[in-house]
């Protein structure tokens, strides 16, 4: 049985706060690339990357990171170039921070060109961390038990967030 954690509408007012602190720490960058981890992650970038494109006049540039979360240290495949994230300013996205293995490896890869910021962006940070990695941005902290299960469910009508 899940319990909603988050509604639907909800789960917008969350992404929209994170666009105006993303928006914040970017007052002085031209351009900003939303970064989400496939394939929740990356819905959830979307709709950051729209709350950002409403609200402001700077170039928004989506990617999609597509990473083995079994194994992190497979190549990592993005839809930008490097060529096209250098010198800009990243936020990597995901739906759930658990363990924060797959951010860790996500920022790892945007790290092998010079950026002017990289930041990370989650709707969901558990708090259960096994590595040295914070969500900059984030919707709802949960300190949930080690065997409960956060959940982000995606549907045309928006998201919703559960425990099960």
């Amino acid at each position: 049985m899940s319990e909603v954690i988050l509604t639907a509408t909800q789960v917008e007012q969350k992404l929209e706060r994170i666009a105006y602190q993303i928006l914040e720490a970017n007052s002085k960058n031209d351009t900003i690339i939303i970064a989400g981890i496939v394939s929740n992650g990356f819905a959830v970038a979307e709709r950051i990357a729209y709350h950002l494109s409403q609200i402001s006049s700077k170039t928004i540039l989506s990617c999609e990171i597509k990473i083995d979360k079994k194994n992190p240290l497979n190549p990592i495949q993005t839809t930008l170039a490097a060529k096209d994230y250098t010198d800009k300013s990243v936020v990597i996205v995901d739906d759930v921070l658990h363990t924060g293995t797959t951010l860790i490896y996500a920022v790892r890869h945007f790290l092998n060109v010079p950026l002017k910021q990289c930041k990370t962006a989650v709707l969901l940070d558990r708090n259960h961390k096994k590595f040295p990695i914070k969500a900059d941005f984030k919707g709802v902290s949960l300190s949930t038990s080690i065997n409960e299960n956060v959940a982000v469910k995606v549907t045309s009508s928006g998201f919703t967030a559960v425990l099960e």
